[in-house]
């Protein structure tokens, strides 16, 4: 009964078989090899537009390398006082940023509230020496509190800010688990909704370690700076074959959604068994994690008895799902609960 983090799930045997398979011979290094020149059509006919990609083997890495490609020292990002990069990543976009400032927002469910935006925009001054003016809008697919944000929320979005001259981020960690939920395309969440540059995350949906940050549009100019920066930072992997087949046997045969279903649809079975033991839901599940309020006593009994999870900042406890979730893993936990 582990629900600490889909991150504690082992890789997908098809990722673990293609890793292999790539493992004969000599290739190529850098990201000059057949594997993640794959990779790179996979993504294109997935996202159905030209782009350029660089693999890298976090989520971290792919958020701060992102990121510093579009936001100067001297700028700010704008992002949920949640979110990922100003919770969970150490300063990483700071420090690749060259000191870059992190500039925060609020809203519900971790998403960025749209008033506060226009706000924040309305205020946004370059010429004004004693200011640190935005240059970026980071938003997170799904959001650091489950939910999930539909192509029309990302564009409204993503609208003002392009309107204020920002570029737009899309930390993508569990992006598969929200197009599921919403029924949305790759490219109606991404590009086509106004993103720039995309994190896509396969680490936490069946992958071993694996990561894209994806370039679309304009952006795309931007690739030879994101490699310098990559290979500075030593995220420049010399056998990249490696990420390569792992990211290329995640898309083939839409393995990427049916895991991302997988792990949703036990979510959604984890979230009932809780809300039937009295725990009240602390935000949407629109993915493959549970936010509750647990009744008084419930969270050191289920401690007690081996299962898995993590207290939230908001007083909630976070329950998370994989693609490897067991029905046995349910079963077992709704029976601990005495729910038939």
């Amino acid at each position: 009964m582990n629900f600490s983090s889909d991150t504690a799930a082992p890789p997908h045997p098809h990722i673990l078989e293609a890793m292999l398979a790539a493992a004969k011979g000599a290739a190529p290094s850098y990201g000059n090899d057949a594997w993640t020149a794959a990779a790179r059509a996979a993504l294109r006919d997935l996202f159905e537009t030209d782009l350029d990609v660089l693999l890298v083997a976090s989520g971290t890495a792919a958020n701060a390398l992102a990121l510093a490609t579009l936001c100067p020292p001297h700028g700010s990002i704008l992002c949920h006082a949640e979110a990922h990069i100003e919770r969970d990543e150490r300063g990483a976009p700071e420090f690749f940023t060259g000191g870059g400032k992190l500039s925060l927002l609020s809203g519900a469910h971790a998403r960025i509230d749209l008033g506060q935006l226009r706000t924040r925009l309305a205020a946004n001054r370059h010429d004004f020496v004693h200011e640190t003016p935005a240059h970026v809008l980071s938003l997170s697919n799904l959001t650091e509190s489950g939910a999930a944000y539909r192509p029309s929320e990302i564009a409204e979005r993503a609208a003002l800010a392009r309107e204020a001259g920002l570029a737009v981020h899309l930390d993508g960690a569990r992006l598969a688990n929200a197009i599921v939920s919403t029924g949305a395309s790759p490219a109606e969440a991404t590009w086509r909704a106004g993103v720039d540059v995309l994190s896509f995350g396969a680490t936490k949906n069946g992958g071993l370690g694996c990561e894209a940050i994806v370039l679309f549009g304009a952006a795309r100019q931007r690739i030879g700076d994101l490699t310098v920066r990559a290979k500075r930072a030593g995220h420049l992997p010399p056998k990249m074959r490696f990420l390569g087949a792992q990211m290329s046997a995640y898309l083939k045969d839409d393995l990427w959604l049916q895991l991302a279903r997988q792990a949703n649809a036990s979510a959604t079975q984890l979230a009932d068994v809780l809300t039937a033991a009295g725990a009240e839901l602390a935000h949407p599940t629109d993915g493959n994690e549970v936010f509750v309020t647990l009744p008084p006593g419930l969270g050191e009994r289920l401690k007690a008895a081996g299962a898995g999870f993590y207290p939230w900042i908001d007083g909630s406890h976070r329950f998370v799902c994989s693609w490897a979730t067991e029905p046995d893993e349910i079963r077992a936990f709704s029976d601990l609960l005495g729910i038939s």
